[in-house]
């Protein structure tokens, strides 16, 4: 890779880091919030939820217009929202202002500022033998923010309170503005989009992906994903200081998951070069299930929990290098923001009912068991939908770039 590339990479896993990084601590807020404002934890939960169907059901247009005009003022804009979001979080007094800000506006930023659009820039950078190990790289930066990012929140909440902590995030979010602008002036768009309607152009790019048995494989295993971590990342501190384990223990998992979700990354992403994709996308999601079942069959403690979050982390967005990596062989880049929008929102579709049933069958059963089992199940289900995919370029995008 050369130089160019490289700084390319770095200044888009900056701005990956600091998106994914913020938002990956948002579980330490559910306490002092629901306390200080009375609210449930399904409230809080339903907000965060919010968040991701938002972020799910914007991604597709925002990828296509980074597709269409360059990725410039998609991650300006993106920054701008993000730090809207979290300042307006700290006056947010009811669940419907608080789902405003952290749902929609949150979920409007992480849109525009994270993976799809990220991947666009890299795919029609990076040489298509890179493109996996380049796509891990960005993944990594990201898991690197959730390692980095883990701690920071913890201790700001606990040295300042939540509402200074998330103006001082505010703060941290602007830095994704700077660097918004330098990725823009080095994105190489593809070739321009004929002058149709955007809307109309969006239909017949999903129409004809959504033919492709391959392509609705790959949606019902990344609503799988969406579904685990985020349950996990919201509900894991709740979960654990239920069973008496300290905030410190949370914030230690939550820290090993982003530190090993760094390895794991890279490693998928470099091994997607080398093996089938979709042997091990289906591989990953078993291994989370099989993590998951182990972690609830043990006694519960400071070591297996450490355990557990080293072993999920290893196997957290190391989902992501490699369902971009197979939409572009299927379907080139030329769309791919788009497409991986596409892909994400089921994601996120996956994400809500995880936060959502979290919070919402914690109320109802006082417990987390059943949402831990569905977790289970869905990851077995996931691992089967993923073997019969093929990398095969497809024919309705054969005569596009690929």
């Amino acid at each position: 890779m050369n130089d160019s590339i490289k700084r390319l990479l770095l200044t888009g896993g900056l701005i990956v880091s600091l998106a994914m990084g913020i938002r990956h601590g948002f579980g330490f807020f559910m306490p002092p919030m629901t306390q200080a404002f009375g609210w449930s934890r399904e409230a809080f939960a339903f907000a965060l939820g919010l968040q991701n169907l938002v972020w799910g059901l914007a991604q597709p247009f925002a990828g296509a217009l980074a597709d269409r005009h360059g990725s410039g003022k998609v991650l300006l804009g993106g920054a701008l929202l993000y730090v809207a979001g979290l300042a307006l979080m700290t006056v947010s007094g009811t669940p419907l202002l608080f789902s405003l800000s952290a749902g929609v506006l949150l979920g409007l930023a992480l849109s525009c500022v994270t993976y799809s659009v990220i991947f666009g820039v890299v795919a029609r950078s990076v040489p298509p033998a890179y493109r996996s190990r380049a796509m891990g790289i960005v993944a990594a930066a990201g898991s690197f923010g959730q390692f980095a990012m883990i701690p920071v929140e913890q201790g700001l909440i606990d040295g300042l309170g939540w509402l200074p902590a998330l103006l001082i995030l505010a703060g941290c979010a602007a830095l994704m503005l700077p660097l918004a602008g330098w990725l823009a002036r080095e994105d190489q768009p593809a070739q321009t989009v004929a002058s149709t309607h955007l809307l109309r152009s969006m239909a017949a790019t999903f129409s004809a992906a959504w033919r492709e048995r391959g392509f609705r494989l790959l949606m019902a295993g990344y609503f799988v994903c969406g579904f685990q971590v985020v349950f996990i990342g919201v509900h894991l501190p709740a979960y654990l200081r239920d069973h008496g384990l300290g905030g410190g223990t949370a914030s230690l998992a939550l820290a090993l998951i982003g530190l090993f979700n760094i390895f794991g990354t890279m490693a998928f992403g470099e091994l997607g070069s080398r093996w089938s994709k979709p042997g091990l996308l289906s591989f990953i999601y078993l291994a989370r299930s099989v993590v998951i079942a182990v972690f609830l069959l043990l006694p519960l403690s400071g070591v297996s929990v450490a355990v557990f979050a080293a072993a999920m982390g290893f196997l957290w967005l190391s989902t992501v290098p490699l369902t971009n990596g197979v939409i572009a062989g299927m379907f080139g880049v030329r769309h791919l923001g788009m497409l991986s929008g596409a892909v994400f929102f089921s994601h996120q579709v996956g994400s809500f009912l995880g936060v959502w049933l979290g919070g919402a069958l914690y109320d109802l059963l006082g417990n987390y068991d059943l949402v831990w089992t569905l977790a289970i199940a869905l990851g077995l289900l996931a691992a089967a939908a993923n073997l019969p995919v093929r990398e095969t370029p497809s024919a309705s995008f054969a005569k596009e770039d690929a």
